[in-house]
């Protein structure tokens, strides 16, 4: 393992009927609070009253920005921090999915940063201070309830990149019912259970090899998901089954995995130029590219493929070899995602190869990347080619 330093400062609330605690959780002498969601959903299930009720029983101001975007825009951060500049916010609260909470963790730094928003995204410029923030999480995904991380999309240049600034942008408490996961559609469950997924397997892809407890966890973590996901697409009302998935999305990347060692990230990066340039679900990128970054990259360390099928895929290792079982490894995910509805192919989303070109710079626009195994304009070139 390499040294490391755990310290993650987000109160975690879990459970039923937890959203009682939101006006004790709120820092002492706050005033005036911006409520940040996304397109209307918390008021068609009751949440935003249920949320607006607890914050007028902890008698402050409340202000409100509507609308931010599954991928959310820099336009929309903008928005926020002017709001929170005009009116002297003093805390925000994500009421929503990942995508919510990364646009609010956006706006808590760049109100308290005099240029623009961008510039923390792109890292120009780190943020010296940050807003305090809470979060009610509505959707089992991206993990951004406890961590610092938040992914931000310029729709003008087709720009998306991924930054944070712990522990300024780590949320003060996240409170997470499984009731309110409920009525999340199939297809945006489907998305969800991809995604944590994807987080695991970035961590599971590192170099130091003396990790074996870290690796019990992720590929435990992976079997319940696995195990659960079939049970809950058919009953989507499934508390039990929402409850497993919710708890799985927040473990997948809290940190807790990732002790000792870095996690690749390749994917994430050349997704973010997909979705960047097509506006397309994250995770559904992410189904489509996974399987051939694994491929691409798996004669880099057979047997570390081959422990995650024999672990996770239950693969046969008996006379085989590391490669032959590690392929075998890499068509049981893809039938496992294709088995749950997920995409498998760029086509799904009718891209073709005409913005190649256009992704591979944006993937690139930081250089080479990737701490398994890094990549080269060449090397996403070969996946994307691999994932028409």
């Amino acid at each position: 393992m390499d040294a490391f330093t755990f310290h993650n400062p987000t109160k975690l609330i879990f459970g039923k009927d937890q959203l009682n605690q939101l006006p004790s959780q709120l820092p002492a002498g706050t005033k005036k609070v911006l409520v940040v969601y996304g397109g209307g959903s918390i008021k068609k299930n009751g949440l935003y009253d249920q949320v607006m009720g607890q914050l007028n029983e902890a008698g402050v101001d409340i202000q409100e920005l509507s609308g931010v975007e599954p991928n959310p825009k820099l336009t929309t951060v903008e928005k926020g921090v002017k709001i929170c500049k005009e009116d002297n916010i003093d805390f925000l609260l994500a009421v929503g999915g990942g995508s919510v909470i990364d646009c609010t963790k956006t706006i808590a730094a760049g109100a308290k940063y005099d240029g623009a928003p961008w510039d923390l995204v792109t890292r120009e410029a780190k943020p010296e201070s940050a807003l305090p923030f809470g979060t009610v999480l509505t959707l089992a995904a991206t993990g951004s309830e406890m961590n610092a991380g938040a992914v931000i999309t310029n729709w003008e240049t087709n720009e998306k990149y991924g930054w944070g600034a712990a522990p300024l942008t780590n949320p003060t408490f996240s409170i997470l019912d499984p009731a309110y996961t409920v009525s999340v559609p199939r297809d945006q469950t489907i998305y969800g259970i991809v995604d944590m997924m994807t987080h695991m397997f970035e961590q599971y892809f590192h170099n130091p090899t003396q990790s074996p407890v870290q690796d019990e966890m992720v590929e435990g973590v992976l079997r319940a998901v696995m195990e659960t996901a079939p049970k809950l697409l058919e009953d989507l009302e499934s508390l039990e089954h929402r409850e497993t998935i919710l708890y799985a999305g927040t473990v997948a990347l809290n940190g807790m995995l990732q002790m000792g060692y870095r996690g690749d990230w390749a994917s994430h990066n050349i997704e973010h130029a997909v979705s960047a340039v097509y506006d397309i679900p994250h995770a559904g990128g992410l189904a489509i590219l996974f399987p051939n970054w694994m491929k691409h990259n798996l004669e880099v360390n057979e047997e570390r493929f081959a422990r995650l099928a024999t672990k996770v895929f239950g693969v046969n290792p008996d006379g085989k070899g590391d490669k032959e079982v590690a392929e075998e490894g890499i068509k049981a995910l893809r039938a496992f995602w294709s088995s749950i509805g997920a995409p498998e192919t760029l086509a799904d989303y009718d891209i073709g190869d005409d913005k190649f070109d256009i992704i591979v710079d944006r993937a690139m626009k930081r250089g080479p990347f990737g701490n398994f195994n890094q990549l080269h304009e060449q090397d996403v070139q070969k996946i994307l080619e691999m994932s028409k």
